[in-house]
């Protein structure tokens, strides 16, 4: 059962992949099951608005990746 899942804001949207609507609930079907995307002034802003909003989804076996975004945040610009 995944759970915290918000319903998309003005500066975000999670996608699903792997998920299934069983009895009201939504659950999991394993492998890579939701993407968060997120808006901002910049990228550093998008980056971090995306990371608060997966923080709060939870579901068994849970992983994310923590580092999405960072050359991108990092890399120099002319």
């Amino acid at each position: 059962m995944v759970t915290g899942l918000p319903a998309s804001g003005e500066d975000f949207r999670v996608f699903h992949s792997g998920t299934a609507l069983k009895d009201g609930t939504i659950v999991t079907g394993g492998g890579r099951v939701l993407c968060v995307t997120a808006l901002g002034d910049s990228i550093k802003v998008a980056q971090r608005r995306a990371y608060e909003v997966a923080e709060g989804i939870r579901f068994d076996g849970m992983q994310y990746r923590r580092d999405i975004g960072h050359r991108a945040v990092t890399a120099r610009r002319p």
